[in-house]
């Protein structure tokens, strides 16, 4: 049997998807324009979306359906 490593987060998964946006909304500054650049700030957008949701998920207004 395989044992799989595990890894403590210090940084919660929101923080991690903010820190990756802003990693790469300034990568694709320096990217001239094309697919490229394009990619880089649809990936930075969808992180985005991606933290606010998981935000949404752990608020404390959220309730379970009844």
């Amino acid at each position: 049997m395989q044992l799989r490593r595990r890894i403590k987060q210090t940084i919660s998964l929101e923080e991690r998807l903010a820190a990756e946006a802003l990693r790469l909304r300034e990568q694709a500054k320096l990217l001239p324009p094309g697919i490229e650049r394009e990619r880089a700030i649809r990936k930075a957008s969808l992180a985005e979306t991606g933290s606010h949701i998981s935000e949404w998920l752990r608020s404390p207004g959220l309730r379970p359906p009844a």
